[in-house]
């Protein structure tokens, strides 16, 4: 498997530092790329409407989140920085190819909602600071490809840099946001006491926990601690672990701070004047100036939310390269990555905005932290059974008192999410003009997803976590076979897939060809990255296989066998006939699991798309 973020991987020495300071700054960055994920535009919209509908009576759930967000960036930094693995990577070597699509599919909505909202905050910053409409705005976030493939180039720690650049604009633009508010500071310690005032308020609450705890977050951060090389000893993994806590505890207590004080800046000014329904970015900023009486009010508002969009776009668009490459070992370009990430978000948002105007734009960026919540159960429990594993973690496991933290955190977040999908069903259940659509299409999709939970929470507790792909072990072979008195097949070949079918299989082409004549075993690498890049792939699948095959050539070759091993990649309905009309074959044999009909829809098919392509007969045999 490559290296997470090749193109940085260690690429910042920590080594050799004169000063302990010295030391610490070369380690310090990478959370500060994490954090302003933490007060990006999806951020805004829910504090917001957090301040303006309910006071300062939902600062708690910030801090909640804030103590979550710290525990579980910890974690994720633990697993890079320990195993050298990003948790896309450390997902793809423990679960089965299925439940990896399905656990990419999910991550790469979340992505996508990350980025709609970073999409809305940056076009409404544009269009309040210069008054460009906000679809223009919208398109204008396109270019900002080019500043991250500047940046990139530049090397990890200008990107870090400017990151820290942009954060600061926004801390020092809230400074002086509270100044002009002048909060009541009795009224922010309560705030910090927890309750729910009514049931809207657990949705913005749930949205907050979405827009503050990033599954995409988790994914990065396990991926940039990598960036820095130092001493691989014990001593040195304990240090590096130290000093990225530290790191980490920085950069989240000042994302926490932002964030309080946009949920305080629309509590002391909204919410004090009555009005509860300001929840959209552009209403708050066009109250701003005559509530505080101050111009610069909004100016400082929208330069911090151009700010905030621009900063988490970029890391948005590397975790996005992470999830792709650690979960299907695809790499492409990351400014085709970046377009791709781009567009899949501007879809949604200029469509939005034409059908209904700008007056949702609010709405659609709650709705988008709301789903980054429901997505973080899925990051979450892969990420706490990883690093309480002592095998994958090499002694460097979290302690029982960290996992049951986690446990409690992840339980929490996956109980707000399951009341939420609950309302929200039994809501549209209610009004609808037709239920039974709704019985057999949203129903079902949330049981799937129940199920999937259920199946990532439980499966590790009840067999080991996956060390290896599960093939069938060459030395479990029981091979027989007849002698007859003439064989008239020389040249076989016998296509193995490393399951119980091959036994089936290569008895059944001994019986044909005895042993004088040759045997070619035919196996075909089908991962995405074997699909895109032919025999140049090198991931783990692929030398188990090589291994796996080298071993059935072995034992065969010790029972006196003639056996030479074909190797191919990519899809084995166009590689195997590919194989066998290149090569003198008397024969081609193949095992089957034995599966027909809907099972042929699910797992489908190889034999009944090759048997038409090869020139030769075919021999199937049913396991």
């Amino acid at each position: 498997m490559g290296k997470s973020l090749e193109e940085v991987h260690q690429s910042v020495s920590t080594q050799n530092k004169k000063s302990v300071f010295r030391k610490i700054l070369a380690f310090f960055g990478p959370a500060y790329l994490v954090s302003v994920g933490y007060m990006d535009p999806g951020n805004w919209a829910t504090d917001i409407a957090g301040g303006s509908q309910f006071g300062y009576s939902l600062l708690w759930v910030l801090l909640m989140s804030n103590l979550m967000a710290l525990l579980l960036q910890s974690l994720s930094a633990r697993l890079g920085i320990v195993t050298q693995r990003d948790l896309a990577q450390a997902s793809r070597e423990t679960y089965s190819k299925g439940i990896n699509y399905i656990l990419y599919f999910l991550a790469e909505i979340a992505i996508a909602a990350c980025d709609l909202a970073e999409v809305l905050g940056m076009a409404i910053g544009i269009n309040l600071l210069f008054d460009i409409p906000l679809i223009e705005g919208v398109l204008i976030t396109v270019l900002d490809t080019f500043l991250l493939l500047f940046l990139i180039n530049k090397g990890i720690r200008k990107m870090e840099a400017f990151i820290i650049v942009l954060v600061a604009i926004i801390g020092f633009s809230f400074i002086f946001e509270m100044i002009f508010a002048q909060p009541e500071l009795d009224k922010v310690i309560y705030g910090l006491i927890p309750s729910i005032p009514t049931e809207t308020a657990l949705y913005i609450a749930i949205g907050i926990i979405g827009a503050t705890v990033m599954p995409h977050n988790l994914y990065l951060h396990s991926s940039l601690v990598q960036t820095r090389k130092f001493d691989r000893s014990r001593a040195g993994i304990k240090q590096a672990l130290k000093y990225n806590f530290i790191d980490s505890t920085i950069a989240l207590n000042l994302a926490f701070l932002v964030n309080a004080a946009i949920l305080i800046l629309a509590a002391a000014t909204f919410y004090k004047n009555g009005m509860f329904e300001v929840a959209e970015i552009q209403d708050a900023h066009q109250f701003l100036e005559p509530l505080l009486g101050n111009k610069w009010a909004p100016i400082l508002f929208a330069v911090a939310l151009i700010a905030a969009g621009q900063s988490s776009t970029i890391t948005g668009t590397l975790a996005g390269q992470i999830v792709m490459e650690g979960y299907l070992n695809l790499r492409i370009q990351p400014w085709v990555r970046r377009i791709i990430t781009r567009l899949i978000a501007i879809t949604p948002a200029v469509i939005v905005i034409l059908i209904y105007g700008e007056s949702v734009t609010g709405k659609l960026l709650i709705l988008s932290q709301v789903i980054l919540s429901l997505q973080l159960g899925f990051a979450i429990i892969p990420l706490i059974h990883f690093v309480s594993d002592k095998s994958k973690m090499k002694g460097f496991h979290v302690s029982k008192t960290t996992q049951v933290a986690a446990w409690i955190i992840a339980t929490i977040i996956v109980s707000l999410n399951a009341k939420l999908v609950y309302n929200e069903i039994t809501g549209w259940l209610e009004i609808s003009e037709n239920p039974i659509i709704l019985w057999l299409t949203v129903v079902p999709l949330a049981f799937f997803f129940l199920g999937l939970l259920l199946y990532i929470v439980f499966k590790p507790f009840i067999t080991k976590a996956k060390q290896d792909i599960q093939n069938h072990s060459p030395h479990n072979l029981k091979l027989q076979f007849s002698k007859s008195e003439s064989y008239i097949k020389k040249n076989i070949a016998v296509s193995v897939d490393f399951s119980d079918a091959d036994e089936i299989a290569l008895n059944s082409a001994f019986e044909l060809g005895g042993m004088d004549a040759k045997y070619t075993l035919i196996h075909v690498v089908e991962t995405v990255g074997a699909m895109v890049y032919g025999e140049n792939i090198d991931d783990h699948e692929t030398s188990i296989d090589e291994k796996l095959l080298l071993e059935y050539k072995q034992i065969l070759s010790e029972k006196g066998f003639h056996v030479v091993t074909e190797l191919g990649f990519g899809a084995p309905n166009k590689v195997i006939p590919a194989v066998v009309n290149k090569g003198d074959f008397d024969v081609l044999v193949m095992g089957t699991h034995g599966h027909t009909g809907f099972k042929d829809l699910i797992f489908g098919t190889t034999v009944d798309k090759l048997r038409h392509k090869i020139s030769i007969p075919l021999l199937i045999v049913k396991k």
